[in-house]
C-alpha cells in the first residue's frame, strides 16, 4: 500500500546525549573574556582621567589638551587623511580583489604573498622603507641629471609633509582593504556573471552592473576597516612624515608626544578622543550604511 506524499511518518523520540549549557557557557567565557578586556581597558582610561580631574584637581590639564590648537589640527588631519586613504585604498582594492577572486594566472600565489607584506611587516620597517625609497629616488634623479642634463622632480613633496601622512597610511591600510574585497567577491556566485555575459554584457558591463552592486556590503566593510586602520596608524607616519605640530601631527603621534614628555593625562585624554571618534564613525556606518538604495538591510 502506497503512502500519500503529504502523510508524515511518525518520528521516533529524539535521544539527548547531554545538556547544551556547558557548550554555551564555554562560548560565553571564552568570547566574553576578550570583550570584557576591551571594556575594562576603556573604563580604566575613563577612570584615570576622572580621578585626575576631580580627585586631584587636574581639570585644567585636561581642558588645555581639549582646547589645544595642535590637538585640534591633529584631529582634523587624522580625519581627512584617513578619509583620503580610504578612497585611494578602495580604488586599488576593488580591481586587485576582483582579479584574485575571479582569475587564475601564473604568479597569483606570489602576488597574494606580496599583498600580505604590509600586514606582516612591523610598521616601523614600512616607514623606514618609504624613506629609503625617496632617498634612492633622489640619488637616481641626481645621477640622471648629471649625465643627461634633465632634472626630474617630484610634483608633490612626500617626506615630512601631509602627502607623506596619506602615503604611509595607504601603504598599510590598502592591504586590509584588498583582503576584505577579495572575500566579498569570493562570496558572489560566478553564475550571475555568466548569465549577464550570455545576455550580451561585456566583462566590464557585467562587473559594473552585477558584481559591484552585489559587493556593496563588502565595499562598506573594506572602507570601514581601512578608515579605522588609517586613524590608528602610527609607526610609518612618525618615521616617514614626522610629527611636526600643526603640519604632520596626527592623533596617534599626539599621544606619543604627550607621553614622551611625561604628560600621561594628555596622552590618555587624546586616546579617549580617538576612541570616541572611532566609535561614532563605526556606529554611523553600522546604522546608516548597511542599507542599499531600496532600503533593504545588507547585513
Amino acid at each position: 500500500m502506497s503512502v500519500p506524499s503529504s502523510a508524515k511518518l511518525p518520528e521516533g523520540p529524539r535521544r539527548r546525549v547531554g545538556a547544551d549549557w556547558p557548550f554555551y557557557l564555554g562560548l560565553i567565557l571564552l568570547g566574553g573574556s576578550y570583550v570584557a578586556l576591551i571594556l575594562i581597558t576603556l573604563l580604566a582610561d575613563v577612570a584615570f582621567v576622572a580621578i585626575e580631574t576631580i580627585g586631584h584637581g587636574h581639570g585644567d590639564a585636561v581642558r588645555q589638551v581639549l582646547v589645544s590648537e595642535e590637538v585640534w589640527y591633529a584631529t582634523k588631519l587624522s580625519v581627512l587623511s584617513s578619509t583620503a586613504t580610504t578612497v585611494l585604498s578602495l580604488w586599488v582594492a576593488v580591481p586587485i580583489g576582483y582579479l584574485l577572486s575571479r582569475f587564475k594566472f601564473r604568479g597569483r600565489a606570489l602576488l597574494d604573498a606580496i599583498l600580505d607584506i604590509p600586514i606582516v611587516l612591523p610598521p616601523l620597517v614600512i616607514g623606514v622603507s618609504l624613506l629609503i625609497l625617496f632617498k634612492t629616488g633622489g640619488i637616481v634623479s641626481a645621477w640622471i641629471a648629471e649625465r643627461t642634463g634633465i632634472e626630474l622632480a617630484m610634483p608633490v613633496e612626500f617626506p615630512y609633509a601631509i602627502p607623506g601622512v596619506i602615503l604611509a597610511q595607504f601603504l598599510v591600510a590598502a592591504a586590509f582593504a584588498v583582503r576584505a574585497m577579495r572575500l566579498s567577491f569570493d562570496e558572489i556566485p560566478f553564475r550571475k556573471e555568466e548569465v549577464a555575459l550570455t545576455l550580451g554584457c561585456t566583462r566590464g558591463q557585467a562587473f559594473w552592473r552585477v558584481v559591484l552592486p552585489e559587493a556593496r556590503g563588502g565595499l562598506l566593510a573594506a572602507a570601514t576597516v581601512t578608515w579605522a586602520r588609517s586613524l590608528g596608524e602610527f609607526g610609518p607616519v612618525l618615521v616617514f612624515a614626522g610629527a611636526t605640530p600643526k603640519r604632520t601631527e596626527v592623533l596617534p603621534t599626539s599621544v606619543f608626544l604627550q607621553f614622551s614628555v611625561g604628560d600621561l593625562i594628555g596622552a590618555v585624554t587624546i586616546s579617549l578622543g580617538m576612541v570616541l571618534i572611532a566609535v561614532v564613525v563605526l556606529v554611523v556606518v553600522r546604522v546608516f550604511g548597511h542599507r542599499d538604495l531600496s532600503g533593504r538591510a545588507l547585513g
